[in-house]
This record gives structure tokens, C-alpha cells and sequence, in this order.
């Protein structure tokens, strides 16, 4: 048996090597059809755009400086978003001097990291006219927004060259919605090649680094909000969730997300590398140093205004009583979703809030969500590729590849009867990958797309009544982690089992950190075996080795159109390993 596993691992090898080859040479030939000179100019141009933006940027702060040597003291840069619309509203701190103390952080956090995609110059111009007479929610607070998000006049290029000459013609409905509450946006972030990696690198804008290790990933597609924030450049910030956008980078970096239900907040002006791609939904979300910002965000976005410019958006005003409701939950747990192996580091972060929200009164109940291979596999994967990944792939082409991609991007370019036959040689040695090779292929005809879409439906409705019979109110659950290694993200789809599947499930689910890394940790790494033990596993192992000292996060998730709940939860969560630390 050992002998025919071995020939098949070198047959299927040698297949691997020689399309990986065909295709590499397939990637060139698309890229060298094309005007190279004119594409390197489009990409010159955008940097020297981004160049310039932080130039003036830096010029305006040294100038605002000059003329107000007491701008501002280092406490407006830790104060919360609570605190610091309080402090904005009531007249204690003035919107200019937060607006410059933000920038000149910013500037300084981007040439560490690399994290923005440029400055947004009006801000300057906007703080001064901001309105004094109808204060919003978010009045005076600078807001940094993920590169995707329309504002008139600049580009949402996904990290796409193909998009580089698009400039957004309004602001999307979100953006409006923040400025009417009396938020400036004043900077845009980095995000990966087509958003469709939890990496943090493009081909226009570069990598962006873990501000915690600059050795690993700030997580992504939300990669330059959750290295911004966590590093004090921007006190809220805005991104996007398909398979876990918001989550990752927020556990990566340690700072807090929310992933809403799907629906809850307006998508209109908001990019995508794979329009037409719904029954996996993509959802807004905001990302902050502590749960009480997300909270305020979610009331200032949910109002009249973002429901008249959206009417496709339930009129669901924030409901606060449940957000501040105390009384004790039925909480489903699982440290391990039987298809990836948590870190030490993950696992011991859901036990620990699982022990304190047992001595808080909270009733803990095992719960894991049903049969996660066919979840990750046939359900997922396969309706975000519906269309074998041709969307993504047309996007791509007249543009040079990402090496955070490469690997995605070359199993789109096999043909399908090569993913057949290879996912029926590795099966032996390598389970995980065989489905997922077979689901690349996409459904092939309108029919079956229809079918795809009820498979997804009977996963839900089977979810949900596990969840009823279980008697639960929330989940707690790992999040990736802790920071990957760089360039390990797009040879390890597998981690996303546990962020993605709340996104075809259309559950909310937010990050919390809750620890760090321990030497401990790192030793017991040195065991990892993984629930597989083949090369997703060795690859996971790699990927997280080196982590001492770096964020620890858990996942919290409720039932669609529980945000608030959801919320309150991650609220508990958050004060008790607070009160635990003390």
C-alpha cells in the first residue's frame, strides 16, 4: 500500500510540476501580450499619486504645527472613540487638532508598514467646514477606509491594474452616510491583489507589514486597516468581510472587527474583483481598538439616512437595550472544527474566555457547526468560484501577478480535466486538497448554479436547527492565528475554515484579542500534528511558527440579524479578560 501511495505522490508531482510550468509560461504570455510599458506607467502613475498625496500630507501637518505649537498632546491618540466623539461634541477637543494629530501618526505608521494607498487631501478642506450645528454621532472623527470603498474622484482598484483608470464618480453610500454623521475619511489602506487573499500584498501599492513583526502578515483583504489601527494611525476603520477580510487582519494585528449580517449595511459603492458572485455574501464592517467603537460605529451607520439612500437595506435601527443587555447567555464553544487544526495559541485562547464566562454565570455548551470538509469544500469554495474563477482571472490579465496569489491563480489557469485527474491522484495522501480541486471547477451551467445555491440554503437551514436544538444564543469559537509568516496566506485556504463558513452561513461575527503568544505556546507548536497530518497541516505549522508576543484573538457569532447580540457578547468578552489581567 505505502509502495502504490508513493508512485501515485510522484505521479501526481510530476502532473503538479509540468502545469505549474504550462502555466507559469500561459501567465507570461498574457503578461508580455499586453503593453508592458503601458502598465508599468498606469502603476508609476498610481504611486506617484500616493506619493504625492503623502507629501502634501506631510507638508500640511508641518505647517499646521508651525502655526499651533500646542496642537495637540499624545492623549488624543489613546482615547477611545466614545471618548473622543465626547470630548469632540462637547467642545473639549477641537476637530482640526484631531484630524492633524491623526495624519502626523498615519504618516509616520505607513512609513513602517506601508498601510495606506493615499491620503484623502480634502479632509484638510472638509475640517474646516465641517458643520457645528447638527452634530452626528461621528462628529470630527478622522476615519481611514479600505482602499474598495468609493470616494469621488479616486481610484477602488481592488490592488487591480485593470482598474487603475477608473476613478469613482460619487461616494459610496457608507461613505456619505459617515460624513453626514460628521465623520472625515482622511486616508485609504492597502489591500492584497484582488481582495481574494487573507495576504497583504499588490502589484501597485506594495506589502504591508504586521506592525507587531514586521516579519508577518497584517492579515487581509483588510490588511492595511488592521496594520493602521493596531499601530494608532486611525481610531475607526472601515473594511470588507467574504471570508473573513475583517476578522483576520483584526486577530493578526490585535485590534477589534465586526463582520455585520450580510444586508445589514448598505454594499452600493463598494468595489469587488468578482462582481455577479452573491450567494457567498460579502459584508461592511468596521474595525477599532475595542468593541464599545464598533458599537457606536454600527448606531451612527444604521440610520434614516443610509436607509432612504439605500432602500434595499432594512430600515433596522441600532438596538442599544440589546447591546447593553447583562443577562447571562447559553454559549455554544469548539476549540477544534475537526478540518484545521487550531494553533496552541488559538486553542488556549477559547479555553480560557470559555472558563471565564463559566465563573461569570454564562452557560457553556459544545456546539460545532455540521460535517466542516463539505462546509469548506462544497459549499463554500465552490459558490465563490461558480464560475471556475474566469471573473477573478479576466480581472487579472494586462497586469503583472502577485506572489501572494500565484498559487490561487495557477489552479484557475488548469484545465478542469486536469484538476480531475490530480484530485483523484492525491486523494490518498492529500484528502483536503482532492474536493477542493474538484470544486475549482465551478458548477458549469445555469442549472447547477441553482442547485448551488439550495445546497448552500440546506446548509443554513441545517445550522440554524442544530442551533435551536442546541438551545444556544451566541458562539464562541478560534479565529486564525496567531500572525502568519509572509507569502504562507495563498497556500493555506484551509485555515479559512473558520472564518468562512460564517460568511455563507450570513452569521455576524466579530474578533476580540484576548492574549498573546507565549513561549509555551511556541513549544507546544514544536508538537503540532494537525488533524490531517498532510502538507496543509506542515504548512500551517510553518506558517505560525515565530509568534511569541503576538496577538491572540477568539471569534464571537450569533444568528443573522442578531448584530446587536453578537456585539454584547464580544462586550462580555472583553471585560473579562480585562478584569482578568488586572
Amino acid at each position: 500500500m505505502d509502495a502504490v501511495k508513493q508512485a501515485l505522490s510522484e505521479v501526481s508531482r510530476s502532473v503538479v510540476l509540468i502545469t505549474a510550468a504550462v502555466c507559469g509560461a500561459t501567465t507570461l504570455l498574457l503578461w508580455s501580450c499586453t503593453s508592458r510599458r503601458a502598465v508599468n506607467k498606469k502603476i508609476q502613475r498610481a504611486r506617484e499619486r500616493r506619493d504625492e498625496s503623502l507629501q502634501r500630507a506631510e507638508q500640511a501637518v508641518r505647517l499646521y504645527k508651525e502655526s499651533h505649537p500646542l496642537m495637540g498632546s499624545p492623549d488624543i491618540l489613546t482615547l477611545s472613540l466614545p471618548e473622543l466623539t465626547k470630548q469632540l461634541r462637547d467642545g473639549s477637543l477641537n476637530p482640526e487638532n484631531v484630524l492633524y494629530s491623526y495624519m502626523e501618526k498615519t504618516l509616520e505608521v505607513h512609513n513602517k508598514v506601508n498601510c495606506c494607498t493615499g491620503v484623502l487631501l480634502e479632509s484638510f478642506d472638509d475640517v474646516k467646514t465641517i458643520d457645528t450645528s447638527s452634530k452626528g454621532l461621528l462628529y470630527g472623527v478622522p476615519i481611514s477606509i479600505k482602499e474598495n470603498y468609493n470616494y469621488k474622484n479616486t481610484v477602488s482598484s481592488c490592488g487591480l491594474v485593470k482598474f487603475l483608470d477608473q476613478p469613482s464618480k460619487e461616494d459610496g453610500v457608507l461613505v456619505k452616510v459617515l460624513k453626514r454623521q460628521g465623520a472625515i475619511p482622511f486616508v485609504k489602506t492597502n489591500v492584497p491583489q484582488s481582495m481574494l487573499s487573507y495576504e497583504s500584498s499588490n502589484p501597485i501599492y506594495g506589502r504591508t507589514v504586521n506592525p507587531h513583526n514586521y516579519q508577518k502578515t497584517a492579515g487581509g483583504s483588510t490588511s492595511g486597516e488592521g496594520a493602521l489601527i493596531a499601530a494608532g494611525g486611525s481610531v475607526l476603520g472601515f473594511g470588507t468581510d467574504i471570508g473573513g477580510s475583517v476578522r483576520i487582519p483584526a486577530s493578526f494585528c490585535g485590534i477589534s472587527a465586526f463582520k455585520p449580517t450580510g444586508g445589514r449595511l448598505s454594499h452600493k459603492g463598494l468595489s469587488t474583483s468578482c462582481p455577479g458572485q452573491n450567494i457567498v455574501q460579502t459584508s461592511a464592517g468596521p474595525l477599532a481598538r475595542d468593541v464599545d467603537s464598533l458599537a457606536l460605529c454600527m448606531q451612527a451607520l444604521l440610520c434614516d439616512h443610509m436607509f432612504s439612500l439605500d432602500p434595499t437595506v432594512p430600515p433596522l435601527p441600532f438596538n442599544v437595550e440589546v447591546y447593553q443587555s447583562s443577562k447571562p447567555l447559553r454559549v455554544g464553544y469548539y476549540i477544534n472544527d475537526g478540518y484545521t487544526e487550531p494553533s496552541p495559541s488559538m486553542a488556549r485562547g477559547v479555553r480560557e474566555v470559555k472558563a471565564l464566562l463559566e465563573k461569570a454565570g454564562h452557560t457553556m455548551v459544545p456546539f460545532v457547526p455540521g460535517n466542516p470538509s463539505y462546509a469548506a469544500t462544497e459549499v463554500s469554495l465552490k459558490s465563490l468560484v461558480a464560475d471556475g474563477g474566469v471573473t477573478v482571472l479576466n480581472n487579472l490579465k494586462g497586469g503583472p501577478l502577485d506572489s501572494c496569489i500565484t498559487m490561487q491563480v495557477w489552479l484557475c489557469f488548469w484545465p478542469s480535466f486536469v484538476r480531475r485527474i490530480l484530485s483523484i491522484l492525491i486523494k490518498p495522501f492529500f484528502p483536503r486538497m482532492a474536493p477542493v480541486l474538484a470544486a475549482l471547477n465551478g458548477v458549469g451551467s445555469v442549472s447547477n448554479l441553482w442547485k448551488q445555491q439550495c445546497v448552500v440554503q440546506d446548509y443554513i437551514d441545517e445550522t440554524i436547527a442544530e442551533w435551536k436544538q442546541s438551545s444556544i444564543d451566541v458562539l464562541l469559537c478560534p479565529v486564525i492565528g496567531p500572525a502568519f509568516n509572509t507569502l504562507y496566506s495563498g497556500k493555506l485556504n484551509s485555515a479559512l475554515s473558520y472564518t468562512l463558513v460564517y460568511n455563507v452561513l450570513n452569521f455576524p461575527a466579530g474578533v476580540v484579542p484576548v492574549s498573546t503568544v507565549t513561549a509555551e505556546d511556541e513549544d507546544q507548536l514544536k508538537h503540532y500534528k494537525g488533524n490531517y497530518q498532510d502538507p496543509w497541516d506542515k504548512l500551517f505549522k510553518q506558517a505560525v511558527t515565530g509568534g511569541e508576543g503576538l496577538p491572540v484573538a477568539v471569534q464571537c457569532v450569533a444568528l443573522p440579524w442578531h448584530d446587536e447580540l453578537c456585539l454584547c457578547f464580544m462586550k462580555e468578552v472583553e471585560q473579562l479578560v480585562k478584569q482578568s489581567t488586572k
